[in-house]
């Protein structure tokens, strides 16, 4: 893809074949500078950005962008929904996040997952990420963006348990009721899809899961699920065959 028009072309034919979403690889080659910040190489021009953006939001659809190091900004400037990853993004972006309401979706487990063998072929930038991640994380939450939960799964094993991020967000600073949050109505919202999912609410599906303990207390409970209901129907718990009504 070469240019504006190029990037609008990308998009309307997405968005023909049945995409609900349009995500953008936005930066490559990390590497930290003299002075800490993460570097990277943006893969599109800011003006190919705004088009890819313009053409979405025009067509009612929303914009994920992989975005990890100081060239979020360009993300953030052309206004898409949600920036995945960001393990590094600086604070005048932060605050402008804060304000459009653009999604942070930080995936902190799998930069830690990676980071070893990527550094034993070479790449120790990985490594200098997690912590350069802890430090976006918690200034994101100081500056009040909405921060959705996602795991980057595919990244690290399949037969991982996801929600494995759940102690990773509470150990880099988020209360365990953000982290449950971040994973229910914040990510409702930032799909678009409040009115169905994201809280037990008349009306909304009985989408449902339970744990054994208190998750408030020890959220590493939410890895070992005792219930779950779909659309009020019981998958696991009780009598599976049965539904709730």
């Amino acid at each position: 893809m070469d240019g504006p028009e190029d990037g609008r072309k990308a998009v309307r034919e997405q968005i023909s074949y049945g995409a609900d979403w349009i995500k953008v690889y936005s930066d490559r080659s990390y590497f930290v500078r003299p002075d800490g910040v993460l570097d990277d190489i943006p893969t599109f021009t800011l003006d190919e950005l705004r088009a890819i953006v313009d053409e979405a939001h025009r067509q009612h659809h929303k914009v994920a962008s992989h975005a990890m190091a100081l060239n979020v900004h360009n993300s953030v400037e052309a206004g898409v929904d949600s920036i995945e990853h960001g393990n590094y993004i600086a604070e005048a972006d932060l605050k402008t996040m804060a304000q459009k309401g653009i999604f942070y979706v930080p995936t902190i487990y799998v930069g830690e997952y990676v980071a070893q063998g990527r550094a034993a072929a070479g790449a120790k930038v990985w490594l200098d990420m997690i912590k350069i991640h802890e430090d976006t994380f918690h200034r994101a939450l100081n500056a009040g963006v909405k921060i959705a939960f996602g795991t980057d799964v595919g990244g690290f094993d399949w037969g991982i348990d996801p929600a494995v991020e759940f102690p990773y967000m509470v150990k880099y600073g988020m209360t365990p009721i953000q982290a449950i949050r971040s994973a229910t109505t914040s990510a409702a919202e930032l799909l678009g899809m409040q009115n169905d999912v994201g809280s037990i609410a008349v009306g909304k599906y009985a989408d449902l899961v339970a744990v054994k303990g208190d998750p408030l207390a020890d959220i590493a409970l939410l890895q070992k699920i005792d219930f779950v209901m779909k659309g009020s129907e019981v998958h696991k718990g009780i009598d599976s065959r049965s539904n709730a009504r």
